[in-house]
């Protein structure tokens, strides 16, 4: 099991072979992914941050996939993940939700490192865009329990989505996809409020 301090410099290795390297985060929703990822955007120089939440479909996030097709993979990797790994410059948009649509197109951020964080994300139809994976190791039953508990702090009653749809998706994404397995780290939290303190799904 990978520390904090194993990422860190899996990455510093990474930035010594490439000029540009995007970094994926992924795990059960209520892991405590945007937890590590805002650490590592604290902690590494010159990287930014694109949430899994700007490109999840409002309407297919919402529903039974075996695939977590509710996370708009091949949109993420047409405006930003190949773009970003190449070098080239490229316009995305960001799903608003509280206007319920795409926002305005916006630049990709200047960088060299970009984190994405998302439930969903290793999947085949994103190999070879994702330089380092990093599988946030909680079990789905923690995990559930913490992303419970974090939308009703912030007031939302989720319960019915995390047990008849978000919690299927991941047991059949994972059957499916295998996406500990195929991780190039697994990193386990050693804060037991890891999942909580963050307001994003992840």
């Amino acid at each position: 099991m990978s520390t904090l301090e194993d990422v860190v410099q899996a990455i510093e290795a990474l930035r010594r072979q490439r000029s540009r390297i995007v970094v994926g985060v992924s795990g059960f929703g209520g892991s405590g992914k945007s937890t590590l990822t805002r650490f590592l955007v604290s902690t590494v120089p010159a990287i930014a941050r694109i949430r899994g939440d700007d490109f999840l479909d409002p309407d297919r996030s919402h529903r039974r996939s075996g695939e977590w097709d509710g996370v708009e993979r091949r949109r993420l990797r047409r405006e930003v993940l190949d773009p970003f790994r190449e070098g080239r410059a490229s316009e995305f948009r960001r799903f608003d939700w509280e206007l319920g649509e795409l926002g305005a197109p916006e630049p990709l951020p200047a960088a060299e490192v970009l984190v994405v964080d998302a439930v969903g994300l290793f999947h085949p139809e994103l190999h070879g865009a994702i330089d380092l994976r990093i599988w946030v190791d909680v079990d789905l039953e923690t995990a559930t329990a913490r992303g419970k508990e974090r939308d009703r702090a912030a007031g939302h009653d989720h319960d019915h989505l995390w047990d008849d749809v978000w919690g299927p998706n991941e047991r059949d994404f994972m059957s499916a996809f295998d996406p500990r397995r195929t991780a190039d780290m697994r990193y386990q939290p050693t804060d037991a409020a890891a999942g909580v303190r963050s307001l994003d799904r992840g």
